[in-house]
């Protein structure tokens, strides 16, 4: 009730400095000064007052005694109260909220019921949070490692597949054509094209076209949540890719063709080692190195 009186007074002009100023510190102005933009557009329909005039007057006789409201201008902050509450509706559904990892950065938030999510470098989600407990649904661009609230169950989308969890924690990673979704806790359904599976505590599946493997893991959480990146059979310019991400420069790579894979751990906080690494791995050096930009050659 107090907010609605405050909210009233702000419609109709009577607030001090002071109140306003205090109004305006609030987290639901930038909401309201929104949705007052919007309903200061509405235009009533023209009427024709001396016709209108006319007819009171033929019927003044016979009609009943109408008392009028002497508070005038409280119905009309009445009725403005109203279409605010509908276009603030109107809003929450349909307003998404983005959560945004930047190349070289992590950013880890929290779902409304709690549920703890950690976005990998370049990655982002979009959800809604109104009205989350009947529309559990994220979409994920990149990776991101989750730890959901106990009893708690959402859906992960990506372009490549879909997960649903219930009371765990886990991983998705969806890059380029490649699929991949680790349990490190509870359980989750794994949906990739026409395919389902189930995996729990300790299992690791890969999706990439054609091609599936599924392998046990050892370790509690994410290796990239502690300053290294895990490559299981990927390519050259794979690596270069998440090298970027990780490390939001620009890398170059001026090499011939490379089908060799690699199978191993790089660190996400020293790039010159991680560098070295792939060199000595792919047979490459370094011709050019500073913050910005890198250039790799084959040796």
């Amino acid at each position: 009730m107090e907010e609605n009186y405050e909210l009233a007074k702000w419609l109709a002009g009577e607030m001090s400095e002071k109140e306003l100023k205090t109004f305006q510190e609030t987290p639901e102005y930038a909401t309201y000064a929104k949705i007052a933009a919007y309903s200061s557009q509405l235009k009533a329909p023209d009427f024709d007052a001396d016709l209108l005039y006319q007819n009171t007057i033929e019927h003044k006789k016979s009609a009943p005694k109408v008392i009028p409201f002497y508070q005038s201008k409280w119905m009309r902050i009445a009725a403005v109260f109203m279409v605010l509450l509908g276009l603030s509706l109107f809003f929450r559904t349909t307003i998404t909220s983005t959560e945004v990892a930047e190349n070289g950065q992590k950013t880890t938030f929290s779902l409304p019921d709690d549920s703890q999510i950690v976005l990998n470098s370049g990655s982002q989600i979009q959800y809604k949070k109104w009205n989350w407990d009947n529309n559990r649904k994220l979409n994920l661009d990149g990776e991101a490692y989750f730890k959901v609230a106990h009893g708690k169950k959402f859906q992960v989308n990506t372009t490549l597949g879909t997960v649903t969890v219930l009371g765990t924690q886990f991983n998705v990673k969806a890059r380029k054509n490649r699929f991949d979704v680790t349990c490190y806790e509870g359980k989750v359904k794994v949906n990739y094209s026409n395919k389902e599976v189930i995996i729990t505590r300790g299992t690791s599946v890969t999706f990439d076209n054609d091609y599936f493997d599924r392998k046990n893991i050892t370790v509690q959480k994410p290796e990239w949540t502690t300053n290294e990146i895990v490559f299981q059979k990927e390519n050259l310019q794979s690596i270069v890719d998440e090298l970027q991400r990780q490390y939001g420069c620009e890398i170059v790579l001026n090499s011939k063709e490379n089908a060799q894979l690699f199978t191993g751990t790089l660190p996400t906080n020293d790039i010159k080692t991680a560098l070295d690494a792939v060199c000595s791995i792919f047979h490459l050096k370094i011709s050019k190195f500073d913050s910005k930009k890198i250039i790799l050659v084959d040796f």
